[in-house]
């Protein structure tokens, strides 16, 4: 798990970083809020922990714009501690918010409870930058535009995506979506690849289905 780690203060910083790293959480500590916002639309970290007060751009800005093309969990922790501010905080899309000063115990709480729920989230839903899948109403969108597609395509897509960053084979994917009594040719997979791509990867000019010669497909995080 990689945390982003979003304060100003090195002390504060470096406090929470030492502390969830001794819980075995990866992080990465910015803080300058450009730099953090460029950090947090370019990379997929698993939960970004934010101050509001920032140099550059402060918090609810970004966490307004990260919400536009993501859903990675965020915890608000700063001074601010008015009801405005907290209403504020949770309407631009804050998973929770939390004062300083605090203690290190109940924000490690407050973590684990949003990752369960982000992990309990992707069995619902997948979420690749601007693309988002939604396994319970068996839809795929792109920056909030609908996605048509086959009852193959869709499976299809949403087996690449339950397998990010690994890199499946042309067997694997006929076994996973077809099924072991299919008998026909793995040429297959790469018509259905082509569907795909024609219309996610060329409809919105985006590289998302990665061919990895000899070896198959991946979409990378």
């Amino acid at each position: 798990m990689h945390i982003l780690i979003v304060e100003d203060e090195s002390k504060i910083a470096r406090f929470v970083s030492l502390e969830l790293k001794h819980e075995g959480y990866d992080t990465t500590c910015i803080a300058d809020g450009r730099e953090a916002l460029d950090a947090a639309l370019n990379n997929d970290y698993d939960l970004i922990i934010l101050d509001v007060m920032l140099p550059g751009i402060n918090g609810i800005e970004i966490l307004r714009r990260l919400r536009q093309v993501k859903d990675t969990p965020v915890i608000i922790l700063t001074a601010r501690d008015a009801v405005v501010d907290k209403v504020s905080g949770l309407d631009h899309g804050a998973d929770d918010y939390m004062t300083k000063p605090f203690a290190i115990e109940e924000l490690l709480a407050r973590i684990r409870v949003a990752l369960k729920k982000r992990s309990a989230a992707k069995k619902e839903r997948y979420v690749r930058g601007k693309l988002t899948v939604d396994l319970g109403s068996v839809t795929a969108t792109y920056d909030g535009h609908k996605i048509d597609l086959t009852k193959r395509e869709f499976d299809l897509l949403v087996y690449l995506l339950d397998n990010m960053n690994v890199v499946v084979t042309r067997e694997q994917v006929l076994d996973a979506v077809w099924g072991y009594d299919f008998y026909g040719n793995t040429n297959v997979v790469d018509v259905y690849i082509r569907y795909l791509r024609a219309k996610i990867d060329d409809e919105y000019h985006v590289q998302l289905i990665e061919t990895v010669r000899g070896s198959g497909y991946v979409i990378r995080s």
